[in-house]
């Protein structure tokens, strides 16, 4: 773990240190949620700050461990995503959190002035978010790192489907809700809240968004295996790729139905 550590701090200093912020700030809120039992949206108030934080980790983690195979080619264009992501991802953390500890919702949020502007600066930090992977896009794919191939393709679409399902979330602020069908808050699974009585568009948005890590950690296990394989390891990661999207499109379609996935 130390050495994974180490290596996490050698990549991207800021990214490896706003993450390790985000496991410290899961532990806070999980550390909250044992002593505080007011309830949002269903929910004990301090889920929502673990979640984000968990999930926020997770990001800034694998943004850190991938910038790195840039660096030969454009050092500049890492450092400035690597410490704006870093900034922003931070900032976005803080708003969900002090929003969390005063027990009302952050996101679709204008009960107040202040609610409202939270939730409204919520949204342009995600978007600045948005076009730094759009950014590291356009350079993996202008580039040409060291890698192996079916790697290096697990992170292009990868980072295409993690853009276009976290697009999705324009559309939960277009209906002002995450549940299609339902109230926010209704029945739905243990800690993540997720509706099980109606559609609900936090499944797309999960599954889409993690491609970002299930496709490149796919291509690096068959690059391991190529002589085993039938195909080539790139042909399978952009096949699993397609059967991917197919999948999180799906469960996307049936959310806008009102219908829920289980």
């Amino acid at each position: 773990m130390m050495s994974l550590w180490t290596e996490l701090k050698r990549r991207s200093a800021p990214l490896a240190w706003s993450g390790a912020l985000m496991v410290l700030m899961l532990v806070v809120a999980g550390v909250a949620s044992l002593f505080d039992d007011r309830v949002v949206t269903g929910l004990n108030t301090w889920f929502k700050p673990m979640k984000f934080a968990a999930s926020i980790a997770i990001y800034l983690f694998t943004l850190a461990w991938f910038l790195e195979y840039l660096k030969p080619f454009h050092s500049r264009s890492v450092s400035a995503i690597a410490r704006t992501a870093a900034i922003v991802m931070t900032l976005e953390y803080v708003l969900i959190f002090v929003q969390g500890a005063r027990a009302v919702t952050s996101h679709f949020n204008e009960a107040s002035l202040g609610d409202g502007l939270v939730f409204a600066a919520m949204g342009i930090l995600i978007s600045i978010n948005t076009l730094l992977v759009v950014w590291t896009a356009i350079l993996f794919f202008k580039c040409r790192p060291d890698i192996p191939g079916a790697y290096l393709w697990g992170i292009r679409i990868g980072l295409l489907l993690f853009l276009v399902f976290g697009l999705e979330g324009w559309v939960m602020i277009q209906h002002k809700s995450h549940t299609i069908g339902a109230p926010d808050g209704g029945p739905g699974l243990p800690f993540l809240g997720w509706s099980v009585e109606a559609g609900d568009l936090r499944y797309a948005h999960f599954i889409g968004m993690h491609a970002l890590q299930a496709l490149p950690l796919l291509g690096w296990f068959m690059e391991g295996r190529r002589e085993r394989l039938p195909v080539s390891p790139v042909t399978l990661v952009i096949c699993f790729a397609a059967f991917y999207l197919a999948l999180a499109a799906w469960v996307f379609l049936v959310a806008l139905e009102g219908q829920p996935i289980l």
